[in-house]
């Protein structure tokens, strides 16, 4: 009967109780009754580290009414029906204490409850007050319960009018000193440690592991806080958000064993869930694309927002997927999915791109960002820089890791980051002979070299070199893949575009890596390959080096889409000059590009597909064209996009379509030399 919502589905402090039905016969209201106060009574073994008298007293109002519910007689009374309706308030007001209990006790919303400590003492006292008002009405004589019964009810109900909930002295004590360290970092000044270790010491954070979890809970708030139209919590999710990242990155020496499990952020329940999900929920039922922005219509069926909204916009008001008519065509954000497609991309190493009212909502959540989330990065900058040039080598890994963490997503973060000087030190740390510090280091200008600023220093320090070196033989193979991944950031200057292409040692390790790499590593090498494209002059390098028969053999083992996509996208950039394509055609992939096209969930590596054949065609048509016409299953998936699929696509499927047939048509009319559209340039990206 209870709602059985986890973390992906509710937010903290919201409590959403579902009320029994009104056919629910008496006996199994009340034997779930008991089970859900029985439950409820397991969290006193629980660690409250705040609101823990108004825990206690909850749970003790709890058990004295599972005393009354366990003297109730089994059966059915024949006066029942008049107190389910008593018993099913009881019900729900349960449903709402264990819920409340559950965040006072969870082990990443320490911080948050204790900020909100007002709001929480305030739900405990309701709730209280609601249990009495539905113990005033419960008819017992109805239930021929003992009179000792009686006077128990009598005497809970007495007691949840009497308690009072209220925010605790200590609670209270310590609320308003993180609310002083806020104004100091607000301010731009340093806080005492002892102040620091103070509060993180009441709320039981001893170890960097436990102090992630805080920023990584109150980074997820401020994403759901950022879809709601209030954002009345935004400034204080932020600035709170800051206190804990300072925390984490100034008080903590040693980073724990969960760290390593959680380099960048990951979810270890979140995985346990990804593994056994079914990765077509993921796609749009439309587009079969992975959603980036996933809502339910009123069938209860999901799409991404933009082509279920194409769709209504044609003019249909039905479900895609069952023909069922719609009585709304409102559309639900389905927030759980999208956290869960997030964390898929983010394991897989796919790009998750947000959708454009996602884009606008990062610009408000800037907006709203407080100021002393700003100060904490000045000040947090300045002090790891300060570690990594003058600490102990564990301090400068530890230094490093943190920039990691911090670059991963933020701009402003990579910004303060520059600013402070981060990118020398790095990579001096670059070139140890341990592994993790390498990684570390290594993964940290990753992030940073998607500042243009980085980018420069990190070349006039002579950081290319490094990198060159890490990609050839890094100590580890994630360290060569994030080696990888700085030269594509790289690539978007024409100048560092030369100076990679040019050095002997770059495109043979990228070959390696993507040979002998894990998935990330491949994915990283195939994007610093198309970064290299861009300039001409390369394209003869990778071809020299052996990428072509490299790419096509790769494709025939892909399974991940967004390798097969990112090795289509490669191939069609080299096809765009006769050389390039030549390769392709003499490396046997005609076979294996027209397999894709027709197995291939993706549209975008099917639109890859078509770009590729057509520049097949166009600059190696003697060798391509007979071969297509020869294959009937091409017409199919040329057809389906010349409908669905983007402007671009459908115009090159309609050439390559108009292409086949009129070959056909001269070889049928005795005429077997094939027909090309003369000096045509057709860009197949």
């Amino acid at each position: 009967m209870i709602n059985k919502s986890n973390e992906f589905t509710r937010r903290i402090l919201n409590f959403p109780a579902i009320r029994p039905s009104e056919t629910v016969s008496f006996s199994s209201l009340v034997t779930s009754l008991i089970q859900l106060g029985q439950t409820i009574c397991e969290y006193k073994s629980r660690t409250s580290f705040t609101n823990k008298k108004n825990a206690r007293n909850s749970i003790r109002l709890v058990e004295n009414i599972l005393i009354v519910l366990k003297e109730i007689p089994n059966g059915v009374s024949r006066f029942a029906e008049s107190s389910i309706l008593s018993l099913s308030e009881i019900h729900f007001i349960f449903q709402k204490f264990q819920f409340l209990l559950e965040d006072c006790t969870r082990e990443d919303t320490r911080i948050w409850i204790l900020a909100k400590s007002e709001v929480v003492s305030s739900q405990f006292q309701m709730l209280a007050r609601a249990i009495a008002v539905a113990l005033d009405v419960l008819l017992l004589e109805e239930m021929d319960v003992c009179l000792e019964v009686k006077e128990v009810v009598e005497f809970v109900r007495n007691q949840a009018v009497k308690l009072r909930f209220e925010v605790e002295v200590d609670d209270r004590r310590m609320r308003v000193n993180v609310l002083k360290i806020l104004d100091q970092l607000e301010a731009g000044m340093v806080p005492e440690s002892s102040d620091l270790k103070r509060v993180l010491d009441y709320l039981g954070i001893k170890r960097w592991g436990e102090c992630n979890r805080e920023v990584k809970f109150l980074d997820t708030e401020i994403g759901l806080e950022g879809n709601t139209m209030e954002k009345r919590d935004m400034g204080l999710l932020s600035s709170l958000m800051g206190f804990m990242i300072y925390c984490r990155g100034t008080l903590f020496e040693v980073l724990d064993n969960a760290t390593t499990r959680q380099n960048d952020g990951g979810n270890n329940n979140g995985d346990q869930i990804i593994r056994f999900l079914n990765f077509d929920d993921l796609r749009c039922p439309i587009t079969l694309e992975i959603m980036s922005d996933p809502v339910t219509i009123a069938s209860g069926h999901t799409y991404d927002r933009s082509s279920i909204l194409k769709w209504f916009r044609a003019g249909n008001s039905t479900c895609p997927k069952t023909g069922e008519r719609l009585m709304s065509i409102d559309l639900v954000p389905n927030l759980a999915l999208k956290l869960l497609i997030k964390q898929h991309c983010s394991m897989n190493g796919i790009p998750f791109v947000e959708t454009g009212r996602r884009n606008r909502d990062n610009i408000k959540l800037v907006a709203t960002s407080s100021v002393t989330t700003e100060q904490v990065m000045k000040l947090l900058a300045s002090f790891l820089v300060g570690r990594l040039i003058a600490g102990s080598m564990e301090q400068k890994n530890k230094a490093a890791f943190e920039i990691r963490l911090l670059t991963k997503t933020s701009i402003f973060n990579r910004s303060c980051l520059v600013e402070a000087g981060a990118t020398p030190p790095l990579l001096n740390l670059v070139t140890s002979r341990d592994s993790s510090y390498q990684e570390n280091a290594m993964a940290a200008l990753l992030n940073l070299a998607k500042n243009s600023t980085s980018k420069r220093i990190l070349v006039e320090n002579g950081g290319l070199f490094l990198i060159f070196d890490v990609l050839k033989k890094g100590l580890k193979m994630e360290a060569r893949q994030h080696a990888a991944g700085t030269l594509f950031y790289l690539t978007s200057v024409e100048e560092y575009r030369k100076m990679i292409g040019e050095n002997p040692q770059a495109i043979p390790s990228l070959l390696e890596l993507l040979r002998n790499g894990a998935d990330r590593g491949k994915k990283n090498a195939l994007v610093t390959i198309f970064g290299l494209l861009m300039r001409p002059e390369n394209h003869w390098r990778v071809i020299a080096a052996g990428l072509v028969p490299l790419l096509v053999n790769l494709l025939k083992s892909f399974e991940r889409e967004d390798l097969i996509t990112d090795s289509l996208a490669v191939l069609s950039s080299l096809c765009e000059r006769l050389d390039g394509a030549m390769a392709v055609l003499y490396a046997g992939a005609l076979p294996i590009i027209i397999d894709v096209l027709n197995s291939c969930n993706s549209r975008t590596a099917k639109e890859h597909c078509v770009s590729l054949l057509l520049a097949l065609c166009i600059n190696g048509g003697a060798d391509a064209v007979p071969v297509l016409v020869k294959n009937s299953s091409l017409m199919g998936p040329l057809y389906s996009l010349l409908a669905e699929g983007t402007s671009k696509a459908s115009k090159k499927a309609s050439t390559l379509i108009r292409m086949l047939h009129q070959y056909n048509e001269k070889t049928t009319s005795g005429l077997i030399t094939p027909v090309f559209i003369e000096d045509q340039f057709i860009n197949v990206w």
